[in-house]
């Protein structure tokens, strides 16, 4: 095999490797987009039934705590077990005044 022939078959060969590559692209995207449409279908995960607002400090101490669906709970937020919410109200972190979480948690003043 001459030079100018070994190259054309290089040069061959490489065009069927970029339309191999593309054709594998295009599989790519489209069960990218398939996962996509599933992922969209799915519903939201239930919020948590209980959350700790967490303040801007460095420390980032709880600042508040809220039922899992109040609006006032924005920010830096930590998922509670219930056990976990009234130990914090226990141990002075304020309930939200809006959602009023010591009621039906049961921690009364």
């Amino acid at each position: 095999m001459n030079e100018s022939s070994r190259l054309d078959a290089l040069r061959f060969l490489e065009k069927v490797q970029l339309r191999d590559l593309e054709r594998t692209r295009r599989w790519i995207a489209a069960e990218e987009g398939r996962a996509a449409e599933t992922a969209a279908r799915r519903p939201p995960p239930a919020p948590p039934e209980w959350v700790a607002e967490r303040g801007i400090s460095a420390n980032r101490e709880p600042i508040a705590i809220h039922a899992g669906t109040c609006t006032m709970a924005r920010g830096m937020l930590q998922p509670l077990t219930r056990q976990q919410a009234v130990e914090g109200l226990e141990h002075g972190i304020r309930p939200c005044e809006l959602c009023r979480p010591e009621r039906d948690l049961g921690v009364l003043d």
